[in-house]
């Protein structure tokens, strides 16, 4: 596995292009959830990626403070179907908040599907929203205050 660490300018067509791919793959059509993907957001985003030979395997996008919420935030999460189950997810946040982290963040945020509480309280979330519909699905925001 290979991680990579850029900004949107860094990026090449083809790692845009399997990004993309790879968001709508899970979250429009594994999710049976439309909805607006490009958001304006990743011009200003950084895109931490893992790559099995030419397979985006994993990805997340984070944002320092100020750009996206008034917290520095990671979005965007996603393992690959064949990917999952192998504890990809948990070291791509990991290496998420590490980045931030280090880029001085007090405090990071998340939208949360509600079925991935757990999974978040394990790395150090705290629901810190009541459940909402965000695109017709059940969301919590989270927030975890830098270690």
């Amino acid at each position: 596995m290979r991680w990579s660490v850029k900004t949107y300018d860094e990026l090449s067509k083809k790692e845009l292009y399997e990004i993309l791919k790879l968001r709508i793959e899970v979250f429009s059509v594994e999710q049976n959830c439309p909805y607006q993907d490009l958001d304006d957001k990743d011009q200003g985003a950084i895109h931490i990626m893992v790559w099995d030979q030419t397979i985006l395997a994993g990805y997340s996008r984070v944002a320092e403070a100020g750009y996206i919420y008034d917290e520095a935030c990671i979005g965007r999460v996603i393992t690959a179907g064949g990917y999952r189950r192998l504890g990809l997810g948990k070291e791509l946040m990991n290496r998420s908040i590490d980045f931030l982290e280090k880029k001085g963040a007090k405090t990071l945020k998340v939208m949360a599907q509600t079925y991935l509480l757990d999974f978040y309280q394990n790395l150090g979330f705290e629901v810190s929203s009541e459940e909402f519909l965000e695109d017709g699905l059940p969301h919590h925001y989270m927030v975890r205050k830098a270690s």
